[in-house]
């Protein structure tokens, strides 16, 4: 599998550029790869401690033998809907979407194999059948995959223009006095902590829209709805306003995590006219477990308006 990235940080090491923009590569594993000459800088073999100069073009290759050792797993899965050319699929928290450095067993893409065998679109090759799009490990909820190459390309064209409406739940560190607002603020990568995204000017146009749904005594439970759909977008746009996400690992430093594994976000629904049918198509989840606990934990001091 190929990668190509565009360095836009300053003076950080090539390995560590890297592993934190792959963030399921290990450090060893990548330079172990710089080594190999698989990993070039303006196409240029160079060591792992090479620092490029900004702008710089850094292509890695992981070998296909790699890639091509993914198995089908029987791995239980929740769909929410389906027909003959895609599915929604509600992922649990904890599950990575598709293979990768580091996690070859246990994603959906390992699940996907085994319940639909070669019924999937391979556009992305082998490692990722049927993904047109991606939520965080730690996010729980709707996603969609298709099966065919077909409809890989109309969906992705209807995601690209902004034409699948995609609605979260989030819950937040403290008080949102607001009843509703908008965060219209680009993101890129943080040039300090290559694992987080930043709100920055050279970034990418980044849209989110919230709403409340109920505030509690140091909380607010968020309705979010996405007009981009940037890496890390909502938690990342939540943090730049001052309320990160509840649980989240990267944005919410020190806060407390109310004993949540991961960030308390939730893709709750998806709507979008089919390309094949041209039906209304609205799919809507329940709110997991962890999510329900989490509000059963803050309710005791909730106040609404």
């Amino acid at each position: 599998m190929r990668h190509v990235l565009t360095y836009d940080a300053h003076n950080i090491r090539l390995d560590q550029y890297v592993s934190s923009a792959i963030p399921d590569m290990s450090r060893n594993r990548l330079s172990s790869l710089i080594v190999s000459g698989a990993v070039t800088v303006d196409g240029k073999s160079v060591k792992p401690s090479f620092k490029p100069h900004y702008g710089a073009t850094i292509e890695l290759e992981i070998p296909e033998t790699v890639m091509s050792d993914i198995r089908a797993e029987n791995i239980p899965l929740e769909i929410a809907y389906e027909d003959d050319d895609l599915l929604v699929v509600n992922k649990p928290q904890g599950m990575v979407v598709h293979p990768a450095p580091g996690h070859y067993s246990g994603t959906l893409v390992n699940a996907l194999m085994f319940h639909f065998n070669e019924r999937l679109s391979d556009i992305y090759g082998s490692s990722r059948p049927g993904i047109i799009h991606r939520i965080d490990k730690d996010t729980s909820g709707l996603l969609i995959v298709v099966k065919n190459n077909e409809m890989h390309t109309k969906m992705s064209r209807l995601i690209s223009n902004h034409d699948v409406i995609r609605s979260y739940r989030c819950c937040v560190h403290g008080i949102i006095d607001t009843l509703k607002g908008t965060i219209d603020a680009p993101i890129g990568r943080s040039d300090s902590d290559r694992k987080k995204m930043t709100v920055k000017g050279s970034g990418k146009l980044a849209v989110t829209h919230f709403e409340v749904v109920k505030r509690f005594a140091k909380a607010t439970d968020l309705s979010v709805v996405l007009e981009t759909g940037r890496t890390h977008q909502i938690r990342a746009h939540m943090a730049f306003i001052g309320h990160p996400a509840i649980g989240d690992p990267v944005y919410s430093g020190r806060r407390t995590s109310y004993g949540l594994v991961g960030q308390a976000l939730h893709s709750k629904s998806i709507r979008f006219t089919h390309p094949g049918s041209g039906k209304e198509i609205f799919v809507e989840s329940e709110l997991p477990d962890y999510y329900k606990k989490l509000l059963d934990t803050l309710n005791a001091d909730a106040y609404t308006e």
